[in-house]
C-alpha cells in the first residue's frame, strides 16, 4: 500500500473517531463539571502520551517548535474541549454538529494565515455564505437555542482550527503521532494540577453512563484519533486529507441520533449539507 492511500485510510479513521467526540461529551458533562471534564480529560492522555514517548525514545522537539506546539496545545487540548463542554450545557450535541461543518474551512483558514497564500475572491464567497448559513440557523431555530452555547461552539471551532493548522504544519516534520503526544506533555503540568485541584467532591456511580463519555474523550478524542489523524495528514496531504472532515457531521448526527436519542431535524441535515457544501467550495479555491 503506497502512502497516499495509507494517509486517506488513517484520516478516515481518524474522522471516524472524532465523530463520536461531541455525543461522548454530550453523555459526560450529564455529570461532570466542564473545567473538570477538560482537564481531566487532557491529563489521562497526557499520562499516555508520555508513556509513549519515552517507550519510543522520541527526541525533544527543537525549540522553535515549542511554540507551535503550545498553539496545538491550546487549541485542540484547552480551547476546543473546554468550550465544547461548556457549550453542549446549553445545547445537545446534533446542534453543535452544524457547527463542526466549519471545521475544515477554519482549518483552510488559518491554513492560508499561516502560508502567506492568496485565496481567490470565490474562497472568500464561499466562506461568507457558509458563515451566513450557520448564523442564519442558529437564530432561526424552531426549538429553543442558545446563543450562549452558540458563541461558544464558535469559539470552540475557530480554536480547533488554528490548532489543527498548526499541527499539521508541524506533522511533516516531527511525525503525526508525536505532534499531538508532545503538545499534551507540554500542558500536562497544569492540566495535572488543574485536575486535582478542581476535582470534584462526589464522583458519579461507577455505572454511570459519564464514565464511559470520559473514557472515550480521554482515549479517543484526545489521544488515539489525533495519531491516525495526524499521521494520515503526514502521508496522504492535508489539501487531499483535510477533505475528509466534510465527512463528520454526518457521523455525529447519525451518532447523536442513535446514542443519544437527539431529533435530527430536516432543517438541520439541510443547513449540514449546504455548510459542507460551502467548505467544499471553499477548500477547491484555497490556493
Amino acid at each position: 500500500m503506497n502512502n497516499t492511500a495509507s494517509g486517506w485510510i488513517n484520516g478516515f479513521v481518524g474522522i471516524l473517531i472524532f465523530s463520536g467526540s461531541l455525543p461522548a461529551t454530550r453523555i459526560a458533562v450529564a455529570d461532570f463539571d466542564p473545567l473538570f471534564l477538560t482537564v481531566a480529560r487532557a491529563t489521562i492522555a497526557g499520562l499516555l502520551a508520555l508513556c509513549l514517548l519515552l517507550a519510543f525514545r522520541e527526541k525533544r522537539p527543537a525549540r522553535s517548535d515549542l511554540l507551535p506546539l503550545a498553539v496545538v496545545s491550546l487549541g485542540v487540548v484547552i480551547g476546543f474541549p473546554l468550550l465544547t463542554a461548556l457549550a453542549l450545557k446549553h445545547i445537545t450535541s446534533a446542534h453543535s454538529v452544524v457547527f463542526v461543518g466549519l471545521l475544515p474551512l477554519a482549518t483552510a483558514i488559518f491554513g492560508v494565515i499561516r502560508g502567506g497564500e492568496r485565496p481567490r475572491p470565490v474562497f472568500w464567497f464561499f466562506s461568507c455564505v457558509g458563515s451566513a448559513i450557520v448564523a442564519g440557523f442558529a437564530l432561526f431555530q424552531e426549538e429553543a437555542a442558545s446563543s450562549v452555547g452558540d458563541l461558544l461552539m464558535l469559539g470552540a471551532i475557530v480554536a480547533c482550527g488554528l490548532g489543527y493548522a498548526e499541527g499539521a504544519r508541524l506533522s511533516r516534520r516531527l511525525g503525526g503521532w508525536q505532534v499531538i503526544s508532545w503538545a499534551l506533555v507540554l500542558s500536562l503540568p497544569v492540566m495535572l494540577t488543574l485536575s486535582i485541584a478542581v476535582r470534584p467532591s462526589l464522583l458519579p456511580d461507577l455505572g454511570s453512563t459519564s464514565w464511559f463519555g470520559l473514557a472515550y474523550v480521554s482515549l479517543f478524542s484526545m489521544l488515539i484519533g489525533f495519531v491516525f489523524w495526524y499521521r494520515g495528514l503526514a502521508l496522504g496531504g492535508i489539501a487531499g486529507v483535510g477533505q475528509l472532515q466534510l465527512l463528520q457531521p454526518f457521523f455525529s448526527l447519525t451518532l447523536a441520533a442513535l446514542l443519544l436519542g437527539e431529533k435530527v431535524s430536516l432543517g438541520m441535515f439541510a443547513a449540514t449539507l449546504a455548510v459542507v457544501a460551502c467548505v467544499a467550495g471553499a477548500k477547491r479555491f484555497a490556493r
